[in-house]
């Protein structure tokens, strides 16, 4: 099963956070190179920091910063980690929402931002942040479009936990006075699937559109040899079949359900690559690289149908926002 909103969101720092005065309660010397501070007064252990993937030690970050400032608004990718919204990279600022000031303004690795349009808020846990609907809107907004595709299809697929639907998202969107963001707004809209299953999917859709290729169906099912078979894309034109790959749902952390999900996928694969479908598998960080996902389209026998989109292509390798991208 893919990972749903309720499972990716960070209510607490995913590695234990330490104060001077607790640190001193516990005998722990913080000077000692082990150790690593990520906000002032706030410290961690610096190996699990550093071999955290860049989402997670993002979310150390907003935690750390709760510590000491337990009464601030969360926004944008700081409210996206408590409310489980998909996080690429580590991003580079924490941001802070002040209905009260009259200007944006950044310190260091925060920024506190004003706006024009009042948003709407709530309490996640103890933490006030924007709504998930106002969460939403904002980063569709300042992402690149292919990431703020794959945030708009978790927060309306029903697989992945999403809640809302579109008619509110529009609508919403449609109150913001700021022009900022509206273009790409109205692409994601048009483009954002409830049968998206997973971010890797939601990224794959775009650049399979942007390079060209024909319009695959999302989810389609076939029932051969007495088995019910869903896949993530099928090209109508060649009758391929292509998997976007997270390697969660083979649960590799545990080896005896790891190689019984993995014999049942081979299984499944043989299954349809005897009733004629060619097969084309790739990772997410395939689709993100664009040759790779191409290489295995074009080697299922995939037709494009259009000329590549250069310019939105580009947008991939475009991210401002990230500190670290892994």
């Amino acid at each position: 099963m893919p990972f749903a909103l309720a499972d990716r969101a960070q209510l607490a720092s995913p590695i234990p956070l330490y104060t001077r005065d607790e640190a001193r309660m516990l005998g722990i010397r913080l000077e000692a190179a082990r150790w690593l501070r990520v906000r002032k007064g706030v410290y961690v252990d610096k190996d699990h920091y550093v071999a955290l993937p860049g989402w997670q030690r993002y979310s150390v970050r907003v935690h750390a910063y709760l510590r000491t400032h337990p009464e601030a608004i969360l926004c944008l990718e700081s409210a996206g980690v408590l409310h489980g919204i998909p996080q690429f990279g580590e991003c580079r600022y924490l941001h802070i929402y002040d209905p009260d000031a009259a200007s944006s303004q950044r310190y260091g690795d925060i920024r506190i931002h004003a706006s024009c349009d009042p948003r709407q808020l709530t309490q996640v846990g103890a933490t006030c942040v924007t709504t998930l609907l106002d969460t939403i809107i904002d980063l569709v907004r300042v992402m690149n479009p292919a990431d703020a595709l794959a945030v708009a299809d978790a927060a309306i697929s029903p697989v992945q936990g999403g809640t809302l639907l579109m008619e509110p998202l529009i609508a919403r969107g449609h109150e913001f006075e700021s022009a900022r963001g509206r273009a790409k707004m109205r692409w994601v809209w048009d483009q954002a699937d409830a049968s998206s299953e997973s971010p890797a999917e939601s990224i794959s859709r775009a650049v399979i559109a942007w390079c060209g290729f024909e319009k695959p169906e999302l989810q389609r099912e076939f029932r051969y040899e007495g088995h019910l078979d869903r896949t993530d894309f099928y090209f109508p034109s060649s009758g391929a079949i292509g998997e976007a790959d997270g390697w969660g749902k083979y649960a590799l952390e545990n080896p005896e359900t790891a190689a019984a999900r993995l014999r049942e996928e081979k299984r499944r694969e043989d299954r349809l690559r005897r009733h004629r479908h060619p097969f084309a598998r790739w990772e997410l960080a395939d689709a993100w690289k664009v040759s790779p996902l191409c290489d295995a389209l074009e080697g299922a026998r995939v037709p494009r149908v259009r000329p590549p989109q250069a310019a939105m292509l580009g947008t991939l390798r475009s991210r401002p926002r990230a500190k670290s991208w892994r």
